[in-house]
C-alpha cells in the first residue's frame, strides 16, 4: 500500500498521561496506529519487584487502564490498532489482563498478539563471561548471582509479522523504542528487511515521538513561550512509503511543531548522527532536510540507511546495595550552615555506631548547591532558608534503616529553625546496577503468537 500511514504516540514513559490515548483517538479517529512505550532501562527492574510480589504484575499496569479508557472508541467501529511494550517482563499477563477488558466490553473481535523472545536472562546468567560491559569490558561473572533482569532491544520484525497476521493490539517486552514505529510501517508498506533507507526514514519517525510530547514542544527550550504549554499535544507521524514523513499534532492543543521542536528532539539520545545504531537498521541523520510547512507540520526527509550490527544491544540490572533519601526544612540566620552541620552530624553519628556506608551525600538545595559548580548565591548568613537532603548507600540493609530513623530528631535536637518534615521516615530503597551488553542476533528469536 503506498498511502501515508498515520502513527501517534500516546505514552512516552511509564507514568506518562494516562488520558493521552484517548483524547488522540477522539481527535484524529484516522489514526492507523497507537504506540506507546512504558520501558526505560530501569522499568523492568522496577516490574521484577513487583512480580516477586505478585507473579502475574510484571508489566506496565497504566496500560490496562489506557486501554479500558479506549473502549469506548471501539465499540463506536474505531479501527485504530495499538503497538505497546506495555508487556515489560510478562507480555502474556498483561494481554490477558487486556483480554478480560475487551471481553468484558464485548469486543471480542479485537485480536491481542504478543511479542517475545527479548529475555536472555539465563543465558547471561549461565555464561556470564561472554557478556563483558559495553562500556567498559568488565567481565559480568562476579555479578551473575545478582543478576535480575536481562533483555535484548528487539526489531521490528515480530511486530510486522504480528500485524501481517490481523492484530489489532500487539504487546512486546523490550523491543527498541523506534521499532514500535518501524513494525506497523514494515507490515504495511511491504517493505524488505534490505529496504534501508526507507527503514531508516521510519526509524526516524520513530525517534520523533517514541518520547511524546517532546516532539511538540514539552522540555524544550523554549517551553516557556509554547502556546497552552500546559495542554501539549502528543506527536503524530505521517509516513510515506519512502520512509520520509510529516510530524504535526491534534488540532487545537498546546505546544508547537517547528523546526527547533523537531530537531531538538532528533538530537536526543542519538550518539553519532552519521551512526545511530537500530536493530533495523544503522541510520545516518546527516542528509536530513527538515521543512516547516506550517499549521504544526514539519517534514522530515533525506535519511539513509545501512545494514544494521549483527548484535542486539542487552540492557542488564543487578541488584546492588540500598540506598534511602530524607529532608527536611531549615530557617533563619544562617541556615545554610546549620543545614550542613546537621546532615554530616547524622553521618558521623552513625558512623560512630559502626554503620558503613558506601556513599553519602548532604545537600543544600535551594542554595545553588544542586547545580554542580555553581556556588551559593550571596552570604549565607542572609540566606533565610534551605531544604536539608541527606543520602546514603550501603551494601547491605541494616545501616541504611538506621539512617532511615534519624531525620525526624532533628525536629528536637538539631538546630532552631527546623520544620518541614512532612514526607514521614524515609523508605529503604533497592538500588540497581546497571549492565550494557551485546549478544549475537543469532542467539535471539523474536516469537509472536495470538492470546
Amino acid at each position: 500500500m503506498n498511502r501515508p500511514l498515520k502513527i501517534a504516540n500516546a505514552s512516552g514513559f511509564w507514568g506518562d498521561q494516562p488520558s493521552a490515548a484517548a483524547d488522540l483517538v477522539a481527535a484524529q479517529p484516522d489514526l492507523d496506529f497507537l504506540t506507546l512505550d512504558y520501558l526505560a532501562e530501569v522499568s523492568l527492574s522496577i516490574m521484577a519487584i513487583v512480580r516477586a510480589k505478585d507473579p502475574t504484575a510484571g508489566f506496565a499496569r497504566d496500560f490496562i487502564e489506557v486501554l479500558r479508557s479506549l473502549v469506548p472508541f471501539y465499540q463506536n467501529e474505531g479501527r485504530t490498532r495499538i503497538v505497546t511494550n506495555a508487556g515489560g517482563l510478562d507480555p502474556l499477563s498483561c494481554a490477558r489482563a487486556c483480554r478480560e477488558i475487551l471481553d468484558a466490553a464485548k469486543l471480542t473481535r479485537l485480536k491481542i498478539a504478543i511479542v517475545s523472545g527479548d529475555d536472555v536472562l539465563a543465558m547471561l546468567k549461565h555464561e556470564p563471561s561472554g557478556f563483558p560491559n559495553l562500556e567498559t569490558g568488565e567481565t559480568l561473572a562476579p555479578l551473575a548471582a545478582r543478576l535480575v533482569t536481562a533483555n535484548a532491544y528487539l526489531g521490528a520484525d515480530g511486530i510486522a509479522a504480528a500485524i501481517r497476521g490481523g492484530a489489532d493490539i500487539v504487546i512486546t517486552g523490550r523491543v527498541a523504542d523506534p521499532s514500535l514505529t518501524v513494525g506497523p510501517c514494515v507490515a504495511h508498506f511491504g517493505w524488505a528487511a534490505t529496504d534501508y533507507h526507507a527503514i531508516a526514514g521510519a526509524t526516524i519517525a520513530g525517534h520523533l515521538i517514541e518520547c511524546g510530547t517532546q516532539a511538540t514542544g514539552g522540555f524544550s527550550t523554549d517551553w516557556l513561550d509554547l502556546p497552552d504549554n500546559h495542554a501539549i499535544g502528543f506527536p503524530i507521524v505521517e509516513i510515506s512509503a519512502d520512509g520520509s514523513c510529516a510530524v504535526t499534532k491534534p488540532p487545537g492543543t498546546g505546544g508547537a511543531v517547528t523546526i527547533s521542536t523537531v530537531r531538538e528532539q532528533l538530537l536526543y539520545e542519538i550518539g553519532d548522527p552519521g551512526n545511530y545504531l537500530s536493530p533495523d537498521a544503522t541510520v545516518s541523520l546527516l542528509g536530513l532536510k527538515l521543512t516547516d510547512e506550517g499549521g504544526n507540520r514539519v517534514r522530515v526527509a533525506g535519511a539513509s540507511g545501512r545494514a544494521p550490527t549483527d548484535s542486539f544491544k542487552v540492557s542488564a540490572t543487578f541488584r546492588d546495595g540500598y540506598k534511602a533519601h530524607g529532608q527536611l526544612t531549615i530557617f533563619g540566620h544562617d541556615a545554610v550552615k546549620k543545614a550542613q552541620c546537621a546532615g554530616d552530624g547524622i553521618l558521623r553519628r552513625l558512623r560512630e555506631r559502626g554503620c558503613n556506608f558506601r556513599e553519602t551525600l548532604v545537600e543544600c538545595l535551594g542554595t545553588g548547591a544542586s547545580v554542580s559548580g555553581v556556588a551559593s548565591r550571596g552570604d549565607d548568613a542572609r540566606l533565610i532558608e534551605t531544604v536539608l537532603r541527606v543520602s546514603v548507600a550501603a551494601d547491605t540493609k541494616e545501616p541504611v534503616e538506621r539512617f532511615t530513623k534519624e531525620i525526624a530528631p532533628l525536629v528536637t535536637c538539631g538546630p532552631q529553625g527546623v520544620t518541614g518534615y512532612a514526607t514521614g521516615r524515609p523508605k529503604v530503597l533497592p538500588i540497581f546496577g546497571y549492565w550494557p551488553t551485546l549478544i549475537p542476533k543469532a542467539r535471539v528469536a523474536a516469537n509472536w503468537s495470538f492470546l
